[in-house]
């Protein structure tokens, strides 16, 4: 896909949304820290169900250590892998008092140190938190931006460094979440909405006779 293109359709996609964000709930660096692990595999609703009674008892690494692992399971039961996921917040609750004064750091390196944060969830933190220019590929910007013609990439990383080359600078902090939303809402798995599409004229894929 030629820059002309790209830019036009993310000049489409800023236009129709001009301050997209994240649809995890959160008031704070450490309240999305905990909600981004928390989705791995779950959607943001679920996460969000969860956290809106979490978070009013506890919204700190002290506050949740405080709970215990037990405590907290009882919480988060209802998302999926939630046994793993308290393991590893309380643990990254451990560290970054420890190691951070409980502060969430704002370099992918320290991120990627705490149990449960890998890249994906560091992008999350860095792009929405901290303003920070990165693209989080999750299974729909992995999907979209092969199927649109954006990327040609076999992993979530081959994609992340080709869309982070090819998306002009004025559009990547937002992209993140502009083709979340869209792969979330419109260019979804298994049946596109390629008549609602807003970029369909400007998209690749091959097949676009398909609706839901």
């Amino acid at each position: 896909m030629n820059k002309q293109k790209i830019t036009a359709i993310f000049k489409r996609f800023q236009k129709a949304n001009p301050s997209p964000t994240t649809e995890l709930i959160y008031h704070n660096p450490f309240e999305l820290l905990v909600a981004v692990i928390l989705s791995a595999q779950a959607t943001d609703i679920s996460v969000n169900k969860a956290t809106t009674k979490l978070f009013p008892v506890a919204n700190t690494p002290e506050k949740i250590l405080h709970l215990g692992e037990n405590g907290l399971k009882k919480y988060i039961k209802t998302i999926g892998l939630f046994n793993s996921k308290a393991a590893n917040i309380i643990k990254t609750c451990r560290l970054l008092l420890s190691k951070h004064q409980s502060i969430v750091p704002t370099n992918r390196t320290e991120l990627e140190e705490l149990p449960g944060v890998g890249r994906k969830t560091a992008n999350v933190i860095l792009n929405t938190c901290f303003g920070q220019p990165t693209i989080a590929v999750d299974t729909h910007i992995f999907r979209i931006a092969n199927r649109i013609g954006l990327a040609n990439g076999k992993t979530p990383l081959e994609v992340e460094k080709q869309l982070v080359k090819t998306i002009p600078a004025e559009f990547l902090h937002d992209a993140h979440h502009w083709l979340i939303l869209h792969g979330r809402y419109t260019c979804i798995a298994r049946k596109p909405k390629c008549p609602d599409c807003l970029i369909n004229d400007l998209c690749e894929y091959k097949d676009k006779t398909v609706s839901a």
